[in-house]
């Protein structure tokens, strides 16, 4: 069959990196090909190229898509011929609604006037093929980030899509969601619109891929046909990252104490609408040396739960009582709760917890200055110690602190989330999806840095959408359902099976 889509000789260079080194991709009609790598192996520069992010003339190599060679100048020139970018970083105008976002560069128009009224009925069968449900009229800012991915598919259906490029799709998504996305890639699939996926989840790459290649490096290292064959996680590993991963998670030998973290009849209500209660009394607990799940679907209240409690930063009309080491402890506003002992590693580092435009340096040190400060004036020489401390101790790959946050990789950045946060010396660390949008060697690193925490005596709690994350890591998963805990299992009794199981009898339950 002839290929859709040819990439030959690749080569993109960066003053003093070469991203890329003569890559060859290809792709046929209606094939879903994944494309896999570290962070940093060049699988989003390749799609820039493609794409026209990085246009004809900046780059070495070829471009042949329908048969002939294309030079783009713009992304622009791509999407005219169907070729359509969806980046991990989504988009959209928040303060636009759904149907807005989905029609912002191309719009129906009547005699040069917008069609309000198509837009809104397109946007509408447009958002029934990806399985929303939403009303059209929706702000983008209204709906999570799960759902926003979802308008950004509908967006590049609007725009007679032949070749969808999607990178990381499922990072912000749940199970469920995330399930129900490849779902969506196989129907396109059978229309014979092509797809190339970029993930770093293997088992969702294993159930929908039919071609598989991977970059190392900047370079094309393997290349496997998945058809009538099964996938083979080890070596797509073992090309990845060039060593073999004996183990998914890193071993540990838990010594759990007593508890220091306790919250009684915890109950919050909707920022927006002070009639809804998200969280429904909950009782919770987390001991010294412990690191405890929370699992559950998309809006099941779990990121709500974690802010409510770091300083009430999410939610209003919140009761309920808090106690750390036995004490009631006051975390009604975030300094209180990090003087508590409390940290909250949020599930959106590059939005929320990080100053992308700022060095390593400033955001280690940014929530716990008086520690680099005499006299409330910054100790420059303190900050830079600091930094490079942990630096060193966290394993941060850069050139220097100075380096620009915004430039690291994916797992790089996370680190100095956690650095920024183990540098106000907490007792307990919610680490909000820490792994999300990151590759496997990055992963493993983080896991390791968790059990170091845990083996410190510190107090950890992750919420994860990825179950099989949180069955390897964790010493006891709690499971949330409709804002409220509806079961728990110890780390070593857990399956994603029961979990699952826990989830649907409590939704069944409730009229």
């Amino acid at each position: 069959m002839t290929p859709i889509l040819e990439m030959r000789g690749i080569t993109k260079r960066f003053p003093g990196v070469v991203a890329l080194s003569d890559v060859n991709f290809e792709v046929a009609p209606g094939e879903i090909h994944a494309l896999v790598g570290e962070n940093g192996a060049g699988k989003s520069t390749l799609m820039k190229v493609l794409s026209g992010v990085y246009p004809q003339g900046s780059y070495e190599g070829a471009i042949v898509y329908d048969g002939e060679e294309r030079h783009f100048r713009g992304i622009n020139d791509s999407e005219a011929l169907g070729i359509i970018i969806i980046h991990q970083e989504l988009a959209l105008i928040p303060l636009m609604s759904i149907a807005e976002n989905i029609f912002l560069s191309n719009p129906p128009a009547r005699f040069g006037v917008i069609d309000r009224s198509e837009v809104y009925t397109r946007a509408q069968a447009l958002l029934a093929k990806v399985g929303l449900t939403e009303n059209p009229d929706t702000l983008v800012t209204n709906i999570g980030v799960g759902k926003q991915q979802l308008v950004e598919i509908a967006k590049a259906l609007s725009k007679k899509v032949r070749l969808l490029i999607l990178d990381e799709p499922t990072a912000s998504l749940n199970e469920t969601d995330s399930e129900a996305l490849l779902d969506l890639l196989l129907e396109f699939k059978a229309q014979g619109i092509a797809s190339i996926l970029i993930s770093h989840k293997l088992n969702e790459i294993a159930r929908v891929a039919d071609h598989i290649t991977v970059l190392r490096d900047g370079r094309t290292v393997d290349s496997m046909d998945c058809r009538g064959q099964a996938v083979e996680e080890d070596r797509i590993i073992r090309s990845m990252v060039d060593r073999d991963l004996e183990h998914r998670f890193p071993k540990r030998e838990p010594n759990i104490g007593e508890t220091v973290f306790a919250v009684e009849n915890w109950s919050v209500h909707h920022p927006l609408h002070p009639e809804r209660q998200v969280i429904r009394n909950v009782d919770f607990h987390v001991r010294r040396g412990e690191i405890v799940g929370i699992a559950g679907l998309m809006g099941a209240g779990r990121t709500e739960f974690a802010m409510s409690l770091f300083g009430r930063s999410w939610g209003q009309k919140i009761s309920g009582t808090a106690r750390i080491g036995g004490k009631v402890a006051d975390l009604s506003t975030v300094g209180r709760a990090i003087a508590a002992g409390l940290a909250y590693v949020t599930e959106d580092r590059k939005q929320l917890g990080l100053l992308l435009a700022e060095d390593i340096r400033k955001n280690v040190t940014l929530s716990n200055l008086p520690a680099v400060s005499r006299n409330y004036v910054l100790d420059d020489v303190a900050e830079l110690k600091a930094a490079g401390d942990y630096r060193a101790r966290m394993r941060i790959r850069s050139s220097s602190v100075y380096q620009e946050t915004g430039k690291l990789s994916g797992g790089n950045q996370q680190k100095v989330v956690l650095s920024k946060w183990l540098f106000t010396s907490p007792e307990i660390l919610i680490l909000d999806e820490p792994t999300r949008g990151i590759d496997i060697g990055a992963k493993y690193e983080i896991y390791c840095i968790i059990n170091e925490l845990a083996d410190a005596g510190k107090a950890v709690i992750v919420i994860s959408s990825e179950m099989p994350e949180l069955i390897g890591i964790c010493d006891r998963i709690c499971v949330m359902n409709e804002g409220a805990f509806v079961g728990e299992f110890s780390g070593a009794d857990a399956t994603q099976e029961k979990i699952m199981r826990s989830i649907v009898r409590k939704g069944s339950e409730t009229p």
